[in-house]
């Protein structure tokens, strides 16, 4: 082992403190040391200056041994180490410009970082990032710009941190590393007890109490007293100064006391950490209520006309009543003998004649207008035509390639025609089949087919999707209102959803 190449190079600074870790394989990471190792190996340093034999580093020793890493403090020389290269440099051969203490003092409770002292030296290298790690301690640090964030700093961040970056020289990849020392200090805090006697010539008022029956080692006290104008008797003022607020006072009660012939009184001041509850509510409600918000959108947007159908059903009054129109809808489509039907399940004869009216009629009580039905034969084809249309509410017409290339065009012609001169007359477009507009169609016809809403029948099978005659009940006029009465919010959401996933 004493005669390999050596595997990993570090670069430190002189006179500032340096660990060394063992280089053991599939060792964790984010450990600097490990006493937890030493219980699967046993861990011994050698170290070898010219060509002396090697000596085996002792705890005492200067580096000394902790755990399964060597700690140099400070570290002083070039040492080659067994498959580990330590090369020390000053600060001005390594080119360090306003370098940083290894050793920083932080406030507690409040928002610091932590740099990293490497980083002011090889200011002529670009610095890839930096990593981390605190002594003895796996901790998830948060890093920004290669500095540690602590917001808020609380005393288990104190100890000892390193911070590693590489450096190429050559072909050859160096590690420069530095540590930083951490200590977190507390804030300084004083305590007022102020108590108004009376005309009582003799009175007390005792010191601060801490709750385990003394005061803080830190603190010290200071009695006053204060003659304001106008009041009878006089007022005594006690402050306490915690020159610094630890741990162990968090919690803790701290106690004043006064007497006097008449009696005492006790005032009981409890110290506790400030947390930003309400900063955190604030932002929670924020985002909750965007969050509802979000969801809200998202469901009117994905159920929009089973929203308006029963908005309409319960909110809207009756759209039929005093129109004097007769049927609620004109079906239009393309009129096809036996032999001309297509190969799919369900012609477009069949879709107006049974279909349609077994839906709009049977199950939601539309009236509608099939000629060869509700019209009396005998007039003109035409004028049959335009008479049916302007008597009813909305014109169904049922899109196919027969349709649009056959005589039944007319009728879509002139359901536009009377839409143009009522408007109470609305058009509902269906796309049956998908078809090719011929060149020959009326100019107001291909107006009409760009701009009027269409709905796509997507079965061709018997039973249709719910979608589908949800958007046709949405074009289609309001029939009658049911008021809510008695009918409680409970009541009208499950409605709600039992049309949704009806």
């Amino acid at each position: 082992c004493s005669h390999a190449e050596p595997q990993i190079w570090y670069r430190a600074i002189s006179g500032e403190e340096f660990v060394l870790q063992c280089a053991l394989p599939d060792r964790d990471a984010t450990h600097i040391y490990n006493n937890s190792l030493l219980e699967q190996h046993k861990v011994k340093w050698f170290w070898q200056k010219d060509k002396e034999p090697l000596k085996a580093i002792k705890e005492s020793s200067n580096p000394a041994l902790q755990g399964d890493a060597l700690w140099f403090k400070p570290v002083r020389e070039k040492i080659p180490c067994l498959k580990i290269v330590l090369e020390v440099q000053t600060k001005k051969v390594a080119k360090c410009s306003a370098y940083d203490t290894n050793t920083v003092y932080l406030l507690a409770g409040n928002g610091n970082s932590i740099t990293c002292p490497g980083t002011k030296c090889y200011s002529h290298v670009k610095k890839p990032e930096v990593k981390w790690y605190k002594v003895r301690i796996s901790l998830d640090l948060k890093l920004k710009h290669n500095e540690i964030r602590l917001n808020p700093t609380y005393d288990k961040d104190a100890g000892i941190y390193v911070c590693d970056y590489a450096l190429y020289d050559n072909t050859t990849k160096w590690t420069m590393r530095t540590t930083v020392t951490v200590e977190v200090i507390g804030k300084p805090l004083e305590l007022e007890c102020r108590v108004q006697f009376g005309f009582e010539r003799s009175s007390l008022m005792r010191d601060c109490v801490h709750e385990q029956q003394r005061c803080h080692a830190n603190t010290y006290f200071s009695l006053f007293s204060v003659y304001p104008a106008g009041l009878k008797g006089h007022t005594l003022l006690h402050v306490a100064k915690l020159k610094e607020v630890t741990e162990r006072d968090l919690g803790s009660n701290f106690t004043c006391f006064a007497e006097n012939s008449v009696g005492n009184a006790t005032a009981v001041i409890q110290l506790k950490r400030k947390q930003r509850v309400f900063l955190l509510h604030v932002l929670c409600s924020v985002i909750s209520i965007l969050f509802a918000l979000l969801l809200c959108t998202a469901f009117i947007y994905q159920h929009w006309i089973e929203i308006v159908l029963m908005y309409r059903s319960y909110l809207v009054h009756n759209e039929t009543t005093g129109d004097g129109k007769e049927f609620d809808a004109f079906v239009s489509y393309a009129k096809l003998d036996s032999s001309e039907s297509n190969s799919t399940l369900i012609s477009e004869a069949k879709f107006a004649l049974e279909l349609l009216p077994d839906m709009l009629e049977t199950k939601y009580g539309y009236k509608l207008c099939i000629l060869e039905r509700d019209i009396l034969p005998g007039g003109a084809y035409t004028d049959e035509v335009v008479t049916a249309i302007k008597q009813s509410r909305r014109a169904i017409i049922i899109l196919s390639p027969a349709y649009v290339s056959g005589p039944s065009i007319f009728e879509l012609q002139a359901a536009v025609n009377c839409a143009l001169e009522d408007k109470k007359i609305k058009l509902v477009l269906i796309k049956f089949q998908a078809f090719q507009e011929p060149e020959t169609l009326p100019p107001v016809v291909k107006k009409a087919l760009r701009i009027l809403p269409v709905i796509t029948w997507k079965s061709s099978v018997s039973a249709a999707p719910n979608k589908f005659w949800k958007y046709m009940r949405y074009h289609m006029p309001v029939k009658s209102t049911k008021m809510l009465g008695n009918w409680s919010l409970k009541d009208f959401c499950l409605r709600l959803f039992s049309l949704i996933y009806q």
